[in-house]
């Protein structure tokens, strides 16, 4: 409410201030062409050029304003090894246009300060000058290589292959919610296939293929350990999906018809992050970053990161798809449903 009430104040200076401007138009228009009014003098331009020197001070105090209010409303620290990296170039990168920022406005309206009219001087004209411009193409142009190269070699580390022995789980959207899938006994994901969707199969796990009968799936929360490689593969039944774990630093979308893959470490335990953010109620997030529909905005999962030990023992504590019943053989399937199983069944 607050914040409506300050924009319609600025608005309404905003129209106030031009309506007086434009009553001086007119009040000049009907007094007439005359010196006093065509001809600028120095104790008005200089007047001017104190107004941009305030203005740039003003400039400045919102500038620490806004940082002094939103900073604090940050993500905290990346929780994961490659989010780490993601946040340094950020952090780089938001240091270096404030500088370049605070660089030009002193430039600039210390132009307006020191080079004001007066009678005495007068402006050059320079239509080119050649050096000047290849010194503001090339000087813009080093730290810019610079952020580049650091971005690429930042990015082909994240999207490296990941690890063998990385933790794989499978993340399954659909209109408005998430599943997640581990691998059971065999280390494999069964395959999934759209026309085996009903009931409880509602991934379409075949019920006649041994490598899905022993995949464990889990809603609501799921769980990591810290330190180890999490080979994350997504999967959407209906529409675009985005997997969005902002502490992790990790977006990827979820396509139906294909399966998407990002790998990540996490370095920090929940109960760490808890203790961290002084924040007993603290869960790590999976949500959908994709409009994808009426409820989007309550598609959304918890995640705890555990110690490798807890993690283990609450995976053994967790029934498979069989145990739940997901996969019961549906015995009123068309005949031909096991002829296009294995032509189109998803690995």
């Amino acid at each position: 409410m607050n914040a409506v009430l300050i924009v319609a104040i600025a608005i309404l200076a905003y129209i106030v201030v031009s309506q007086i401007f434009r009553v001086y138009e007119l009040i000049r228009e009907l007094d007439g062409p005359n010196d006093r009014n065509t001809i600028v003098t120095d104790t008005e331009n200089k007047v001017m050029a104190n107004g941009f020197v305030m203005f740039m001070v003003l400039l400045f105090a919102m500038f620490v304003y806004c940082m002094e209010v939103y900073w604090p409303l940050r993500l905290p620290d990346a929780a994961s090894v490659h989010g780490a990296k993601i946040d340094d170039l950020m952090n780089f990168n938001f240091l270096f246009v404030t500088l370049i920022f605070l660089i030009c406005i002193v430039m600039l309206f210390g132009f307006c300060l020191k080079f004001y009219g007066t009678k005495d001087r007068k402006a050059s004209y320079i239509p080119f000058h050649h050096k000047l411009e290849l010194a503001w193409t090339i000087l813009p142009c080093i730290p810019l290589t610079f952020i580049i190269i650091w971005g690429l070699i930042t990015w082909n580390e994240i999207t490296s292959t990941p690890p063998e022995d990385g933790i794989v789980i499978e993340l399954y959207a659909k209109q408005f919610d998430w599943s997640a899938r581990y691998t059971g006994d065999d280390g494999e994901l069964g395959p999934l296939n759209y026309l085996l969707i009903k009931d409880l199969n509602y991934m379409g796990i075949d019920p006649k293929d041994e490598r899905g009968q022993d995949d464990i799936v889990v809603k609501g929360v799921f769980h990591i350990p810290v330190g180890k490689s999490i080979n994350l593969q997504m999967r959407s039944q209906d529409v675009i999906h985005s997997a969005y774990l902002p502490h992790f630093r990790v977006q990827m979308n979820c396509v139906p018809g294909m399966t998407t893959r990002f790998h990540f470490t996490p370095t920090k335990t929940t109960a760490q992050m808890r203790e961290e953010l002084g924040n007993p109620d603290f869960n790590f997030l999976l949500y959908c970053n994709k409009i994808c529909g009426a409820t989007h905005f309550n598609m959304q999962m918890d995640v705890i990161v555990d110690t490798e030990e807890d993690y283990k023992a609450w995976l053994a504590n967790q029934k498979t798809v069989t145990e739940k019943g997901m996969i019961a053989v549906i015995e009123d399937l068309e005949e031909n449903t096991s002829v296009v199983t294995s032509g189109l069944a998803l690995k």
